[in-house]
C-alpha cells in the first residue's frame, strides 16, 4: 500500500484498505418476493387447496371458418407444392399458410380434432371456407356426409 499512498503511515493505510473492502462488499438489503403460495407445515403435508382453482390458459384459434374436403376424384393429381394427392393422407389445402405447415383442425361442436400438413392451395370461391381437408382427415372429423363444418385452426409444430 506504500506504493499507492507513500505519505500515509502503515496504520492509516490498513484502515483505508479495510474500509474500501467493507464498502465493496456492501449491498442493498434483499427484498422479499411477493409470492402467494400456501406454505405447509411438515406435520400436515402440502396444502393443495389452490390446485382446484388452477386453469389452463385458453389458446385462441389462428383462424375460424368452414372446412370442406376433397377426395378420390383428385387422387394422384399434383398438388400445388408438387406432391401427388392421396385422399388417405393427413393433408390439406390452405390459401396462404406455407407448404409443410402443420395445422390442428378442431370442430368446436364435437371437440374432435386432427392434425394435417398443408401441401396445396384452396379453398377458393367462398370466403367463409378456410381449409380443404383430405378425405381421411374429413372422415376423422365426421364431416364427410355434411360436406362442411365450422372449424378452428391452430398452427402447430408437427403431427403429434
Amino acid at each position: 500500500m506504500r506504493l499507492l499512498l507513500p505519505s500515509v503511515s502503515a496504520g492509516v493505510s490498513a484502515c483505508v484498505v479495510g474500509l474500501v473492502l467493507v464498502g465493496a462488499c456492501a449491498h442493498e438489503e434483499a427484498k422479499p418476493l411477493n409470492v402467494n403460495v400456501p406454505v405447509s407445515r411438515p406435520d400436515e403435508g402440502p396444502d393443495l387447496a389452490f390446485a382446484g382453482k388452477a386453469s389452463s390458459p385458453k389458446v385462441a384459434p389462428d383462424q375460424v371458418g368452414l372446412a370442406t374436403w376433397y377426395g378420390q376424384s383428385f387422387a394422384g393429381k399434383k398438388t400445388t407444392n408438387g406432391d401427388r394427392f392421396d385422399p388417405r393422407a393427413m393433408t390439406a389445402a390452405h390459401r396462404s399458410l406455407p407448404f409443410g405447415t402443420w395445422v390442428e383442425v378442431r370442430r368446436p361442436d364435437t371437440g374432435s380434432s386432427v392434425r394435417v400438413r398443408i401441401n396445396d392451395r384452396g379453398p377458393f370461391g367462398d370466403s367463409r371456407k378456410v381449409i380443404d381437408l383430405s378425405q381421411h382427415a374429413a372422415q376423422l372429423l365426421g364431416i364427410i356426409d355434411m360436406g362442411s363444418a365450422r372449424v378452428e385452426l391452430r398452427v402447430v409444430h408437427g403431427p403429434e
